[in-house]
């Protein structure tokens, strides 16, 4: 992986997300071989310590959050790797001090390529860019390449603005916008599963299918988010992002080829062909709630309105899907924390009346256990025809242990390679936030959020919600881990 060796730069290197997700990331990835040679870190950070000190604080995050078993040699091989410079975001002088050091060591030998993570807030995107580039940081023989995290905005201006601060810098094909959802093994597991089974996409379709179930469901409050959360609310939080890119997967027509653009394509145009809900949105296809005693979270106003719960019917309008409705379900305060699609398939017509019958169901687990199950109808033995449900189960966290790679070992090692698949492009953020503003300005004068228990499975109208097929929430029925009550 010569070719791909880089210096990194952690803009908030001493932040939550550097020890909590990004460094254990790169410990994960050099125990099993994949960080490219080469490969040097430069953690930036506001607060004055030594690279030494910065390490040792680096050891524990790594033996606290990693996922595999800490030993002080495979540690010691990345912590070699780091090193710590002390910055003011809104110095420039510091900004010109950090280009000579990066020259400086580049012409020691150390890589030309530079990838930039901003593991900040979005409020610094803008500064920290214009500073790099005023300090000839972003310039080079090297690729330059900048990752950021969500929220990208919080609507669709908010959004435009930001991107035009980044990309008079950074060309959309250097811009790395990472949502870790998208990155999940399952999620991905979802084209494999469509487009390399003929079973499956055969009836993939409006002619099969009688409807989708996307459901992320998390058993937390808000906890300390309370201030951060009220502003967002679920909509913008987990539907702008984390759900539309799963209905995006499991909508998306077959792609040419596996090239990121020629994916995020095909994506772009299930986006194009969303209902706008400013229109499609009569009573019932839209359900905000608020669970009991979020008011008297930390920083959250006693008379807020903020939904911590939605659940949305989704028409995409095009050939496949025409009539076929999406259901998207998130929440936070609920019985069990929870990620699937379901597929539920149209009934066949019955050869007898008298022989009760469930559809056929295909369950995409995502969490907390990952796998796929397919629910049939066979016959139980006896003398008499009767029915019941049969279950074609793929453990995938009973094979590898629940193993899977963490998402930002797959981001992070991505960026480096240049594949921007996982990435979420301009123009899908575009026509997300378009989306989501559309169902925002309906809900602001038309939809007051239900109450709801915590512990619950959400307010009483999320029971009759669904109107299509079996006319109910298939998760429900995942009991326990890989146990159902069909």
């Amino acid at each position: 992986m010569k070719n791909n060796s880089n210096t990194m730069v952690i803009f908030g290197g001493t932040g939550d997300l550097t020890h909590r997700k990004l460094i254990p990331a790169l410990y994960q990835l050099d125990i099993n071989g994949f960080l490219p040679e080469g490969l040097n870190v430069i953690s930036v950070g506001r607060k004055y310590k030594t690279t030494e000190e910065y390490r040792n604080e680096l050891r524990e995050s790594v033996r606290k959050y990693s996922s595999r078993s800490f030993t002080e040699e495979l540690f010691n091989d990345l912590a070699q790797r780091v090193e710590y410079f002390t910055l003011d975001f809104d110095s420039q002088k510091d900004y010109d001090s950090l280009s000579e050091f990066l020259n400086k060591r580049e012409k020691e030998g150390k890589p030309e390529n530079r990838l930039f993570y901003l593991a900040v807030s979005p409020d610094y995107f803008g500064k920290i860019v214009d500073s790099c580039e005023a300090s000839g940081i972003t310039a080079g023989s090297g690729w330059r390449r900048l990752v950021i995290e969500k929220p990208f905005g919080k609507d669709l201006e908010s959004a435009t603005a930001l991107n035009a601060s980044i990309s008079r810098v950074f060309p959309e094909k250097s811009i790395y916008r990472i949502d870790h959802y998208v990155a999940k093994e399952m999620i991905q597991n979802i084209m494999m599963l469509r487009f390399q089974n003929s079973i499956f996409e055969s009836i993939w379709n409006r002619s099969h299918i009688d409807n989708v179930q996307i459901t992320v469901l998390e058993k937390e409050g808000v906890g300390t988010r309370g201030g951060y959360y009220d502003h967002t609310g679920a909509t913008r939080d987990m539907v702008q992002n984390h759900l539309l890119q799963l209905l995006a997967i499991t909508a998306m027509e077959p792609p040419r080829s596996l090239d990121p653009d020629d994916v995020r394509d095909e994506k772009v145009r299930v986006f194009q062909a969303l209902k706008d809900c400013t229109a499609e949105c009569p009573e019932g296809n839209l359900l905000f709630g608020q669970y009991e005693g979020y008011r008297s979270e930390d920083k959250v106003p006693k008379d807020s309105m903020t939904e911590t719960l939605v659940a949305a019917k989704v028409q995409i309008d095009n050939d496949r899907w025409r009539g076929v409705p999406f259901y998207l379900l998130t929440g936070k305060a609920l019985r069990n924390k929870t990620a699937q699609v379901t597929i539920e398939f149209r009934k066949m017509a019955s050869l007898a009346s008298d022989i009760k019958q469930e559809p056929n169901i295909l369950e995409i687990k995502i969490q907390p256990d990952e796998g796929i199950t397919l629910h049939l109808s066979v016959k139980k033995p006896g003398v008499i025809d009767e029915m019941v449900q049969a279950e074609m189960d793929y453990c995938q966290s009973c094979l590898y242990l629940f193993n899977s790679p963490d998402s930002y070992e797959k981001l992070i090692l991505d960026a480096m390679t240049g594949d921007s698949t996982r990435f979420t492009r301009w123009d899908e953020l575009e026509l997300t936030w378009s989306y989501i503003d559309s169902i925002l300005r309906h809900a602001k004068d038309n939809v007051v959020p239900s109450g709801y228990g915590i512990g619950s499975d959400g307010p009483d109208e999320l029971d009759t919600f669904i109107k299509s097929g079996s006319g109910k929430w298939w998760y429900r029925n995942r009991t326990s881990q890989y146990e159902y009550n069909l």
